[in-house]
């Protein structure tokens, strides 16, 4: 029995440790594959995000070079567009000044023109009424009627 008892010992025993060995041969590979995918799948997000990086990268370049171009252009125009307006500010006031000028002119000569006119008016209105009065002056000390 001793024998026996031994036989069947040892067949159980390689049918029991048998699917042991084989369940840690999988599991080992199983581990190993996970380390390879861990691996490959850092790899790849290494990869994407330097590519990410960079595209990021140039096309900030690119917008900042954009940005500064458009800037200039701008600054530009409000330059030109300045010194246009300050010209044409000038020639008005020039202009302006001239005209100004011309009717002041105009105007002293209009009104000392008038006041001359007054003046002569004036003068001989009292002239006149300096005779009439002189004449019924002379004609009441005289006694001759109005």
């Amino acid at each position: 029995m001793n024998a026996k008892n031994l036989f069947l010992g040892a067949a159980l025993g390689m049918f029991a440790l048998a699917p042991a060995a084989a369940l840690s041969q999988t599991v080992g590979q199983d581990m190993k594959n996970a380390g390879n995918s861990t691996a490959d799948a850092s790899k790849k997000a290494a990869n994407k995000t330097a590519e990410g990086t960079k595209t990021a990268a140039k096309d900030t370049e690119h917008g900042a070079k954009v940005a500064t171009s458009k800037t200039e252009q701008g600054t530009k125009t409000a330059y030109n567009k300045t010194a246009q307006g300050t010209k044409t500010v000038a020639h008005d006031t020039a202009q302006g000044t001239k005209t100004v000028a011309h009717k002041t002119e105009q105007g002293t000569k209009t009104v000392a023109h008038d006041t001359a006119q007054g003046t002569k008016t004036v003068a001989n209105k009292t002239a006149q009424g300096t005779k009439t009065a002189a004449h019924k002056t002379s004609d009441a000390v005289t006694g001759k009627p109005n």
